[in-house]
């Protein structure tokens, strides 16, 4: 019972934080671009402070590295743009080999094989929807109206104008919103919360620049390997394999999906599918046991399994919003868990 008093200190903290999670739970289809920002701002201003450190006005190195983002994204988007409409051109070409090759090859194999007549099977499904028809059609009652959808493309628009905006005053009044912010909290509990501040905010750096010196090598890593093998498009897919990395495993699978079906239209042939997955798997490889220690390390404490754990459940439970607050709430678990710990010892 020695720590009942310590447990009622922090009880009125605990309900307060409770409240605020369920309020910013209410608060989710607003606060995406606000977050996204936010997100932004807490990355982009090491550069502005450099570019300030240079003698240049703080407004005007805020301008500077927004134009930099701009002139990345509209990159990003010029290389990967031709990608996904060849894919889905020749994808739309190669239909129809696709459905003669299994219908010729895989369907006689598996009848072959499992005794699996799918050809009378399809009959039997197409009888099915037509006896159904009725009952399916019935379900367009329950999709989102053609409004719901105008409405939709109207707040994505507002969202994408809204973050620059609200990214830009973040930039340039970074440390007084800081500071302002600071002031909000108890004095009894400025230092501690401080302190705790400044524990995440390391924890969240070591690992925000590891993450990014491991996108930037595989990407440069996919890249390369693609190119060798002849894959066309291999920048575009090498870029997505090592931008998708830092969730643990998408960049992976992601890129042998696209790389797969960028092979098989491109070479037609097993050989080449499987030199292009022999650099995902050389890749995945290196990443795993060499790449991710090295410049992640075990410093940071965020195991793999707990980054996609926090991804999921908090991509569940606040959607986009909960994906930008992850890891930044990953991060304040542990340091939270570090100082209970040391509390209860």
């Amino acid at each position: 019972m020695a720590n009942a008093p310590e447990f009622k200190h922090w009880l009125p903290h605990l309900v307060a934080t409770a409240i605020g999670a369920w309020v910013l739970y209410l608060l989710t289809p607003i606060l995406a671009p606000f977050l996204t920002a936010a997100a932004l701002a807490y990355l982009c201003d090491p550069l502005v402070d450099r570019l300030q450190g240079r003698r240049i006005n703080r407004t005007l190195a805020t301008l500077l590295v927004l134009f930099g983002l701009l002139a990345l994204f509209v990159l990003l988007v010029l290389i990967l743009a031709p990608l996904l409409q060849a894919q889905m051109r020749l994808l739309m070409q190669q239909l129809p080999r696709l459905v003669e090759w299994g219908t010729g090859t895989v369907l006689p194999w598996l009848s072959a094989r499992f005794d699996i007549d799918l050809q009378r099977d399809q009959a039997q499904i197409l009888d099915w929807f037509k006896a159904h028809l009725g009952e399916l059609s019935g379900l367009a009652r329950h999709l989102p109206a053609l409004t719901d959808g105008g409405l939709a493309v109207l707040a994505f628009l507002a969202n994408l104008v809204l973050v620059p905006v609200v990214l830009f005053y973040l930039l340039r009044d970074w440390k007084d919103v800081l500071t302002r912010a600071a002031g909000w909290i108890p004095d009894a509990l400025r230092q501690r919360a401080l302190t705790l501040a400044r524990e995440i905010d390391a924890v969240l750096a070591q690992f925000v620049r590891g993450q990014i010196m491991v996108i930037a090598v595989m990407s440069l890593f996919y890249s390369i390997g693609l190119w060798l093998v002849g894959l066309d498009y291999a920048l575009a897919v090498g870029l997505i394999s090592g931008i998708l990395v830092f969730v643990p495993y998408l960049g992976a699978i992601v890129g042998v999906l696209l790389g797969t079906l960028a092979a098989w239209t491109q070479f037609g042939d097993f050989t080449g599918l499987m030199l292009v997955w022999a650099v995902f798997a050389v890749g995945q490889t290196l990443e795993s046991l060499w790449i991710t220690p090295w410049l992640v390390g075990d410093r940071v404490g965020l195991h793999p399994v707990a980054v996609i754990f926090a991804l999921m459940a908090f991509g569940q439970l606040f959607g986009f919003v909960g994906v930008l607050l992850a890891i930044p709430a990953a991060a304040a678990t542990l340091v939270a868990l570090r100082h209970l710990r040391a509390q209860l010892a």
